[in-house]
């Protein structure tokens, strides 16, 4: 199938097929299952943050055969070695050679749990493979299979054998997201559905991996008005420059949110990117990224806060035109 002919209705109508096969074992989360596929879209990397057992990994499976993805999943515990995450060398004697060995990272959908229970030198190891989708092992770069996307967890800041994630890590997830714990219908249906079966095992290919390359260079293809750029750059200037912040957010985040955005009007079934399509997700892309200042924690502030004070102050742009 060429991208031409890949229309913003046809990846609409392929985006919904992906919703519904995951929102059949994922249940009363369809905002964050949305918010995920923008992401696979957009190229970018996920940070889920939640307590344990409310269906990260779940949504991960789900995901990885909704989108026909080769899946591997890492538990990151204090003694996993990067060389787990990236690959090693190994020498042989007879041959004279060295040879590579691949670790869990080479996949298509890498489920990284509990991030924040590894060490900072494991957690080093992420750094290359989320910003070029590459590892170098012994002076040789080794480049993922594509697409590519890591889908990470972590505990919430405080839980024990935790440790936060630096700001560098951060930077790199396009979106984080909270599941939270399901209401009590959505909990009834869950343990009905698992009274017999697996509701995994019923989760059917949406799309095929070729079809979803297509999608994210039609995502590339989507147009962004100028005034949209600096709608952008504006709400990333307030921030920096934001008296309850000491870390503001990075050009990398400007081009998350752009991306992202991106990925959102072509779920919508647009071609052009409108200030609703980044509304709807510059919280998730921007919040991770804010580190708060101390005044800020003395009178607590969240960045949810700050940024709602952002949005409130930022000028609307009204787009002259609607698309190209």
């Amino acid at each position: 199938m060429e991208t031409a002919a890949f229309t913003a209705k046809h990846a609409s109508a392929c985006a919904q097929n992906v919703l519904h096969e995951v929102q059949r074992v994922v249940v009363g989360k369809d905002l964050i299952i949305l918010k995920v596929l923008l992401a696979v879209l957009a190229r970018g990397h996920v940070l889920l943050e939640d307590m344990p057992g409310v269906g990260k990994t779940t949504l991960a499976l789900a995901f990885s055969k909704a989108l026909d993805l080769e899946y591997h999943r890492i538990q990151f515990t204090p003694d996993v070695l990067p060389s787990d995450v990236t690959g090693f060398s190994v020498y042989h004697k007879d041959s004279g050679e060295m040879e590579f060995k691949r670790g869990a990272a080479f996949c298509n959908l890498l489920l990284a749990d509990e991030i924040n229970r590894t060490s900072p030198k494991t957690q080093s190891a992420l750094l290359q493979l989320m910003e070029e989708s590459a590892v170098t092992v012994d002076g040789v770069t080794y480049p993922m299979p594509t697409p590519y996307c890591v889908l990470a967890t972590q505990n919430p800041a405080g839980s024990v054998g935790t440790q936060m994630l630096p700001e560098s890590q951060l930077d790199r997830f396009m979106l984080r997201l909270h599941m939270g714990y399901p209401d009590v219908e959505s909990e009834v249906q869950i343990m009905q559905a698992r009274s017999n079966v697996n509701p995994l095992d019923e989760v059917g290919q949406a799309i095929t991996r070729e079809e979803l390359l297509i999608m994210q260079e039609t995502v590339t293809q989507v147009y962004v008005d100028e005034e949209i750029y600096h709608y952008i750059a504006e709400l990333s200037a307030a921030t920096r420059g934001h008296e309850m912040l000491r870390l503001g957010v990075s050009p990398r985040g400007s081009l998350a949110l752009c991306a992202a955005a991106r990925a959102v009007a072509l779920v919508r079934g647009r071609d052009f990117v409108t200030p609703d399509d980044i509304n709807v997700i510059v919280r998730e892309t921007f919040a991770h990224r804010l580190v708060l200042s101390a005044r800020a924690r003395t009178e607590h502030v969240s960045a949810d806060d700050v940024l709602s004070e952002v949005l409130d102050r930022t000028p609307v742009p009204k787009l002259k035109r609607a698309q190209r």
